[in-house]
């Protein structure tokens, strides 16, 4: 039996989906300009190699990348506020950028499972360092340390998953339709 489409009928779904990203993306815009203003301010005071405090080589390698990181942020929370507004007004090239910053989203939360792990490995192994545990609570520390990589996992692959869903949507034939 062919599917009839309602040519200029608006679904719900898309709707819903730019408007929680207009107000996803407006709030990671404000917090991305916040951290670039805590970081212009901190960051002439913090000296890698002159600090008094050992600084993990991880740690220092990245104090000089966090600005464009979080410029990054900015132009990536900018463009997906224009791709959802795009999408809110069912522009067609709206929803082929709006697709694209999704994929890279789900590369960038993949990636980022990575740099959780270096993260989380520094701040355990200069806690390990300054405070040796007994094994008993070394054991249930790693436990927390297991606990919480096997979280953060799960939330990450959680959220790519919703990603892709929305991408297979915005791809739909009902979905492209709307665009027409």
């Amino acid at each position: 039996m062919p599917q009839t489409y309602n040519v200029g009928s608006r679904s719900l779904f898309v709707t819903l989906t730019a408007w929680a990203f207009i107000v996803l993306a407006a709030l990671a815009s404000v917090s991305t300009l916040l951290q670039n203003a805590a970081i212009a301010s901190a960051l002439p005071g913090l000296s890698v190699v002159g600090n008094v405090q050992p600084v993990p080589l991880l740690t220092g390698l990245l104090l000089g990348y966090l600005p464009w990181v979080v410029g990054a942020g900015l132009v990536m929370s900018l463009a997906t506020l224009a791709g959802a507004v795009g999408l809110l007004l069912r522009l067609e090239w709206a929803r082929r950028v709006f697709i694209v910053l999704l994929a890279l989203a789900i590369v960038a939360n993949l990636a980022g499972l990575w740099l959780q792990h270096e993260v989380l490995q520094s701040l355990v192994s200069s806690t390990l360092q300054r405070a040796p545990l007994p094994p008993h609570a070394a054991d249930v520390f790693g436990g927390f340390v297991t606990a919480t990589r096997v979280g953060a996992v799960l939330v990450t692959l959680a959220a790519c998953g919703l990603l892709v869903w929305i991408i297979r949507r915005l791809m739909s034939p009902a979905v492209r339709q709307e665009f027409a």
